[in-house]
This record gives C-alpha cells, structure tokens and sequence, in this order.
C-alpha cells in the first residue's frame, strides 16, 4: 500500500541522491559482482562457441547477408568489430579487474547487459550510477591509501565514461556545443587520474605520496563535477524531449507512453524532479488534467504530479498554472472516478505536507481550501478501499497543520463522526499509517473547546484508548516508526481534551491512567520513544490534576509530583525487570 508524505514523516528524496561529490547520483537499476563478470565473459566469448558439425555461430547466414561475409573466421570478425565498438565490460574484465584476493574485490561494479537500443534514458541512468558508485569508492580507498585499488578503479572508471559517452552519442541527437565541451573536459580528466594513480604506484615516498594524494583528490573532485554536470545536461535534454511529446502528441497510447516515463523518472529522486519542474512538466500534466477527452489519464498524471511536487521547484510551478483550482474541480467533481479523486488527493497531501516549508506560502490553496476539505471528508465517507481512505485522511491532516481554519471546517463538516466511524471499518482503516493520519486529525482538532463533546458523543475517548496500545504487526522499521507517532498523538490528543472535566473522567472510568503509567515505566511499551515518554506524562499529569485517586502514592511521587524533566529522566533510565 501506498504511504503519502504524512505529517510524521520527511520526505524522501527517493532512490536517486547527491553523491559526495555534490553531483547527481541516480537509483542503482541493475545488480553487480562476480555474475555480472561472468555475463561479460560470456559475451566476449560466445563467438568462438563451436556449434555441432564444426560450425560457429557467425558462419550461420543472417536474412540479407552477403554470401562472403559467411567465410570469415568468427574470431577474425570480433577483432573487427572491436575497433568499431568498446564493449567497458569487456574493457573492466581484460584490462582493469585486478587479479587479487582482496575482500572488496567481488564488490568491483561490471555494467551487464546495457539498455536497449534507442533508449538514452535508462543508459544515463545506469551509467551514471555505476560512474557515480566509482567515484564514492575511489575516495574510500584514496583515504586508506591503496593506491593499486584506486589507479585499477580509475582505470575502470575511464572505461566508464568512455562508454557512457559514445553509447549516448550513438542514441541520442546532436549535442550541444557545452555538452561537447564537458564530454572533453570529462574524458582528460580521466586520462589524468589513470596517469597520476600510476605514477603513484612506482612512488616509495611518503612525503612525495602525500602530496600527489592531494592532487589526485582534486582531480577526483573536478572529475565528479564535470561527471555531474555532464549528466544534468543529458537528462535536462531527455525530459525536454518527452515534455514536448507530450505538448505535442495527440495519440492518447503515445501521451500514457510517454507519461509514464516521467514518472518512472520522478521515482529516481529529487534532481530529476527538479529537472522535470523547470523544463515544463507540471505544465504538460496539468494540461491532461484539463482535457476532457483525456479522462482516463488523469490518476496516471496526477500521481506523476504528486512526485514532483516533492521539491520547491514543482509546488512553484504548480501555482504558477493554478493548479490547485484544478485539484479542487476534480476532487468535487463526482463525475470523476475513485482513483483519480483519490491521487488530486495525494497530490494535495503533497503540496500541504508541514514537512515542506515552502508550501506555507502557497496563497492559492486558501481560496480553495473549503471546497478541497469538503470534498475530502466526503471522499473519506465513502472511500472503499483503504488506500482511498489514507489519500484522503493524509490529505485532511495535512490541511489542518496548513491553516487553523481547517479544524473549525471539519468540526462543522461532522469530520469527528466520519473519521471515528471509519476505525471501526476494518476496510478502510487497517494499517497504522492509516491511524496515524486519524489521531493527527483529532489531536489538532482538540485545541478546539467544541470538539469534546463531539469526541465523547462519539465515543472516541475509547477509540483513543486503543490508540495507546498500537502496536507493529510486521515489525518493519517504518511501521514501528508509525506506532510510536499513534501513541504519541494519541497521549497528546487526550492531555488537550483532558481540560473538560467531562473527558477526563470518562479518560479515568476507561483505565487510561492505567495505560499512561504502563507506557512510562516500561520502555518496550513504547518502543523506547522519548517522544511518547513525554506525551503521556503531560497527558498523565493532566488527568492526575482532574482525578488524583486514580493513582497510587508512588505513580504520583515519581510520575507526577517532580518537574517534567525529572520524571523524564527517571523513566527514560529504568531497566526492564524479568524477574
């Protein structure tokens, strides 16, 4: 199931990332190691396979080949080909893999296979992930001083770019003059770490290795740089190429083609996303999102929508094409599908996401925000799955951080009754993601005096209750990390609507002091969150202030009685009796 960006969480840059360098470092695409080496042997070898009768298998005749090409010897033609064609696999295997028994050895990185043909795309984004990797490990070795380990690796790291150079220059159009001239810069640079790391070999000196360590380092790091820089003009190039396919394509299975593209582009991280918001893509999506006769495109380009408005840039552009009056037509627009209501939500969770500074400054959503709440909470009502329910829920939570009118909006909107009734619908509301965005909900509700008795009438002192007891069914580090935000919440949620007498006793009469004490002195409780720690000794200290007989003399002279910070500390170094 989908996870939006919540309000608990940061986030992601995705798969893709900055190297050290300060350059961009795409998502790893294939495996390497020792298979992949073995694929490259493979392939330098299968032409002198011998077939049955004595034949190989370049004298098998091709449809439309000329009858004497059929005569020449097999390993006559792969010399041949080798002059026109460099194969950095096979350049890594003959020429750069050292023959050592060293224990990072099975990690050297062999790029197998390669993209397809006429696909630039996944070729830079390959490439540039294995030149990237290489660059990151010949630092680390720089810095343990194996110099045999870097010049072989910078050796390979030339094969690298090399490949990624002509292999580009093969599929893609003309380049540019700047491209041209980087390539240039890139390809002398490699030249010379390849030239410096072998004179270092044949170096006994320390004193002289040490500053032929620095040079080699500053060539590494302008190396890196003309590598990125190099990288972020073909891929500029790229998505310029499919932003205008689809300014320009009226075939619907070439613009679903091509849409999804960029979204498989937008998974790689952050940079490219950036790219894909400045070179027009938020204005393309949302020119789909506006054609009717496009209709069944819009979840696809909504959720490509969503992830690029990861990043500054895309929220900017957003608003630039009003584009949340466009999410606000769709979402209260009953006409559309489920799915595609549901993604304008993610995307409206995306652009609100307290997480993202520059959100709280897009003017825009105000004028819209009631219609957008609206439409949610109805969403939230008669989602039927539970996917829908968390886009929407996120959406809402979202919202109430964005703006304190939200919360009165809901309370008129009956928001408290939909959203309770919900956990008990075990279809809508069945992971902790989804609770997460409920007890958000609710906890930023409860600053309002009116929603108390909304809470109680509803019984959702109870459903809080349970929220404390939330615990990980997979165990997986971000559900954990998902448990201890509910019981956080929900702690907090229950100090704020605690100042009604009425809720706090209703609190008392359901053993929530019980639970509250339990969480405090039993770390694996809590999953040893300093967090909850705090939340439920405020929440305690609340309900004690209501109802001191719930607790005994040594809860309330340890838990209650001292400052905050003592209590704290007290709790945070209890060791777990087994006895």
């Amino acid at each position: 199931m989908r996870r939006p960006p919540g309000n608990g969480e940061t986030a992601s840059e995705g798969p893709g990332s900055w190297s050290l360098w300060g350059r961009f470092e795409p998502k790893r695409l294939g495996c390497a190691g020792p298979d992949r080496c073995r694929q490259a042997l493979l392939r330098i070898g299968v032409n002198m396979m011998a077939l049955p009768g004595g034949r190989h298998l370049d004298s098998i005749p091709l449809p439309g080949q000329r009858p004497h090409l059929m005569q020449v010897d097999s390993v006559q033609r792969w010399m041949e080909d080798l002059k026109l064609m460099t194969e950095c696999e096979c350049m890594c295997v003959l020429q750069a893999k050292p023959i050592s028994l060293e224990e990072d050895a099975q990690g050297d990185l062999i790029l197998a296979g390669g993209p397809g043909p006429g696909d630039p795309l996944q070729l830079l984004l390959k490439r540039g992930w294995v030149i990237s990797t290489e660059l990151r490990r010949i630092g680390q070795k720089l810095a343990q001083d194996r110099w045999a380990r870097v010049h072989s690796m910078s050796v390979r790291l030339t094969c690298h770019a090399r490949s990624m150079v002509s292999e580009y220059s093969a599929v893609s159009r003309n380049s540019s003059q700047e491209m041209s001239q980087i390539e240039k810069l890139l390809m002398e640079k490699c030249s010379e770490l390849s030239a410096v790391t072998e004179r270092c070999l044949q170096v006994e000196n320390e004193h002289v290795l040490k500053s032929m360590k620095a040079c080699v380092s500053e060539t590494l790091s302008t190396l890196g740089e003309h590598f990125g820089q190099l990288l972020e003009l073909a891929l500029t190039r790229e998505v310029q190429a499919l932003v205008r396919k689809i300014d320009a394509s009226d075939n619907i299975y070439t613009t679903e083609s091509t849409t999804g593209n960029l979204f498989s582009l937008t998974q790689e991280g952050a940079p490219l996303c950036r790219i894909i918001a400045k070179e027009g893509g938020v204005v393309a999506l949302f020119k789909i999102c506006r054609q009717d006769t496009l209709r069944c495109l819009y979840p696809q380009a909504l959720r490509t929508l969503a992830s690029i408005c990861c990043v500054e840039e895309g929220v900017h552009q957003l608003e630039k094409v009003d584009g949340v009056l466009c999410l606000a037509d769709i979402l209260t627009d009953d006409s559309h599908s489920e799915a595609t209501r549901a993604e304008a939500a993610a995307v409206v969770a995306q652009v609100t996401s307290p997480h993202l500074p520059f959100t709280q400054h897009l003017s825009s959503f105000l004028e819209s925000m009631e219609e957008i709440v609206t439409a949610l909470v109805k969403l939230c009502q008669e989602a039927s799955s539970g996917e829908v329910f968390l886009l929407a829920s996120a959406a809402l939570a979202n919202i109430t951080f964005f703006d304190t009118m939200a919360c009165e909006m809901l309370l008129q909107l009956n928001a408290i009754r939909v959203l309770l009734e919900a956990c008990s619908d075990k279809q809508r509301v069945d992971t902790p993601y989804t609770r997460d965005q409920i007890v958000t909900i609710l906890a930023n509700m409860s600053v309002l005096e009116q929603c108390a008795s909304d809470i109680i009438q509803e019984n959702g002192v109870q459903l809080i209750m349970g929220m404390l007891s939330e615990k990980p069914r997979s165990g997986t580090p971000a559900e954990v990390a998902a448990c201890e935000r509910v019981q956080q919440k929900a702690a907090v949620t229950l100090a704020r609507l605690s100042r009604d007498p009425d809720v706090a006793r209703e609190a008392v009469r359901l053993s929530c002091m019980s639970r509250l004490i339990e969480l405090c002195r039993s770390p694996s409780e809590r999953n040893s969150s300093d967090a909850v720690l705090v939340a439920c000794l405020a929440a305690l200290r609340r309900l004690a202030g209501v109802c001191p007989e719930g607790l005994q003399d040594s809860d309330f002279q340890q838990l209650v009685q001292p400052r905050l910070v003592d209590s704290f500390l007290l709790c945070s170094n209890m060791e777990e009796s087994f006895v």
